[in-house]
């Protein structure tokens, strides 16, 4: 079946066909397949299936699973720790504005034609398209137009979901995995 574009709507109702598809609900998947791959091969240890959405969850940069179950659920609230979710590995040499709070990047996304506005644990930054495909994702999908090419203020709507379902679905190698909770504790703190 070919993929409708972001936006179209499906003849039976009226929601969006990239808003059907669940970010977590991708998690819960790999999660499984760990599981049952483990089993099948006949591996000893004692892993259940919440150690593995924990290991799944922290591959795509959140601290454990509630947290991506939270973020990638819409469940999160403004302000809240986003992950590293929407950073990349060796992103380092692709310019970046960085910003403390959301109402202070907005209006220099307005000036940055091009920019896209990202979310980063209780920051957000500033990219251009190149950050973007690093991510695995691209940079003309109509999803950006439709949240103003701002995934903070876009959070929770059918256009963030659709790019969060990309997201998700891009390398592993596109991803920094967080670090386990205990030692991200110890090293990070609140701004």
């Amino acid at each position: 079946m070919k993929q409708q574009p972001f936006g179209h709507k499906h003849a039976r109702d009226d929601v969006p066909m990239g808003s059907a598809k669940v970010p977590a609900e991708e998690l819960k998947v790999r999660a499984r397949v760990r599981l049952n791959g483990a089993r099948r091969e006949g591996h000893s240890d004692d892993r259940t299936l919440g150690d593995h959405l924990q290991t799944a969850a922290q591959e795509l940069g959140f601290l454990h699973w509630d947290h991506a179950r939270r973020v990638l659920g819409r469940l999160a609230a403004p302000g809240d720790d986003m992950g590293d979710f929407w950073h990349a590995p060796r992103t380092g040499l692709l310019l970046h504005l960085w910003f403390a709070h959301h109402d202070e990047a907005a209006p220099v996304l307005a000036t940055q034609p091009g920019g896209f506005l990202l979310p980063y644990r209780r920051q957000c930054f500033i990219v251009r398209a190149p950050f973007i495909e690093a991510l695995g994702l691209d940079a003309t999908d109509p999803a950006w137009r439709a949240i103003g090419h701002d995934l903070v203020a876009g959070y929770g709507t059918p256009a963030w979901q659709h790019l969060a379902w990309q997201r998700v679905r891009a390398p592993l190698s596109t991803f920094q995995p967080r670090l386990s909770s205990a030692h991200a504790h110890t090293t990070y703190r609140e701004l």
